[in-house]
């Protein structure tokens, strides 16, 4: 598909994207926030100190990762993705009460915000719907908020279970490296300098490798979508495919 292409596929698709948007942001800075949180609570200041132990979005706005990144996506696949990160929050694991388990924690913060947030917004989408048998008059405002918890349930899976890949600097780089072996840490390490361009390769040359290592996400999407399908509003595209 040209980029000609994917423009005209994309025009009818502009307000679901206005629908995405608010939910991505704040899914990825609950999930940087995670991990400045963690970080705190594992004896690093860091985030604290710079300012960026917030909720405030200004203060996690990458103009790469969390504006163009997610047009260019969204355009590119024809509106049918929208992906995009936040700042990274700054932690120094030297200020770790405990290195290992500082690492762990802290790696595995933002996943773990992201999976409670799955939660949430596939609970609040199934009460939306419930709501709005008792009062129709509010029917259109009740179908956009749906709309939106339901992105929020695919995004939060997305951004879970990719920051789950264990390829630097992605939080399960972290989670891998401390369960090999002692004697392969070292090559790991020396690894996790080429890890940006080992990840983008794989999107870039090898998508089903990347399609093969979302396979939860798309399965915990798949049951999302029949656990709401009695109470959407609106059908959903993504419980479409």
């Amino acid at each position: 598909m040209t980029l000609g292409q994917a423009a005209v596929s994309f025009l009818p698709t502009v307000h679901e994207f206005l629908y995405a948007l608010p939910v991505l942001l704040v899914s990825m800075v609950a999930h940087e926030y995670a991990h400045g949180y963690a970080a705190l609570r594992q004896g690093d200041p860091t985030a604290q100190a710079m300012g960026r132990l917030t909720l405030n979005p200004l203060k996690h706005i990458d103009p790469f990762l969390t504006v163009l990144l997610p047009v260019a996506v969204f355009v590119l696949s024809a509106g049918r993705v929208v992906f995009g990160g936040a700042k990274p929050v700054p932690v120094n694991p030297a200020n770790y009460r405990n290195l290992k388990r500082g690492d762990l924690i802290v790696s595995s913060a933002g996943i773990v915000v992201n999976l409670v947030l799955f939660v949430v917004c596939l609970v609040a989408s199934i009460a939306v719907g419930v709501l709005a048998e008792f009062g129709p008059g509010g029917a259109g405002v009740l179908a956009g908020l749906q709309r939106m918890l339901l992105w929020g349930v695919w995004l939060n899976l997305l951004l879970a279970f990719f920051n789950l890949i264990p390829v630097p600097p992605l939080d399960g780089s972290h989670l891998l490296y401390h369960v090999l072996p002692l004697r392969w840490q070292p090559w790991y390490r020396r690894f996790a300098r080429y890890g940006v361009l080992a990840l983008m390769a794989v999107i870039v040359i090898a998508p089903q490798v990347l399609w093969i290592m979302l396979t939860p996400a798309f399965l915990l999407q798949g049951a999302a979508c029949e656990l709401a399908a009695p109470f959407t509003l609106r059908p959903f595209p993504l419980c479409m495919l």
